[in-house]
């Protein structure tokens, strides 16, 4: 099953879809407080479940499960806008550079990480979640971008133009051949 998911939500993600994730079969339990609390239990762990394995989004079989499912993808911080700015700047000037995967924050962080990081970014300009617009998260790349090691001189002005352009229009292709130009930078071979 974990294959099926993983390429469910490729197929979806390559074809610029939303990858919705199944529908918990429990309902809330009125009768029964213990019972309930188990059945929610378990639509909680469903939902981490999807949300971790990469889904868009969800389905429920309850209106009251609603509340869970919002929960679990948890709430925007400054903390959490910062740290995806700070990972994809770094792993993108690394791959610019000719990385495949890079040593950050004590994690081993690779192009799976930062493509997530991205797409929450880009998601929350492009649906203008707690107000956060294309503008605001180019003014955090333009202050952490100093802060972000570079291996190859004059990477930095090319991820930073990479960065902002992810977060504007449509959703791009990640680290890709843009109009038939390849990054300025010969990448080394991994």
């Amino acid at each position: 099953m974990d294959a099926y998911v993983r390429l469910l939500i490729k197929t979806c993600h390559k074809r610029k879809v939303a990858a919705m994730g199944g529908m918990s079969a429990q309902i809330p339990i009125k009768d029964d407080p213990k019972a309930n609390e188990v059945a929610m239990a378990k639509v909680r762990a469903d939902k981490l479940r999807e949300v971790t394995a990469g889904h868009d989004g969800t389905w429920i079989a309850h209106p009251l499960i609603n509340k869970i499912a919002r929960e679990v993808p948890g709430k925007i911080t400054l903390d959490g806008i910062k740290e995806n700015v700070s990972c994809c700047l770094a792993y993108t000037a690394a791959w610019v550079g000719g990385n495949g995967c890079i040593p950050f924050n004590y994690l081993m962080e690779d192009a799976a990480t930062a493509e997530i990081t991205r797409v929450q970014l880009w998601q929350w300009v492009k649906y203008g979640l707690r107000l956060i617009t294309a503008e605001y998260i180019d003014a955090h790349v333009d202050a952490i971008a100093p802060t972000i090691k570079t291996i190859v001189a004059g990477v930095q002005e090319e991820n930073v133009k990479l960065a902002k352009d992810y977060l504007k229009g449509d959703l791009m292709p990640f680290l890709a051949v843009k109009d038939g130009v390849e990054p300025k930078y010969q990448k080394a071979a991994l």
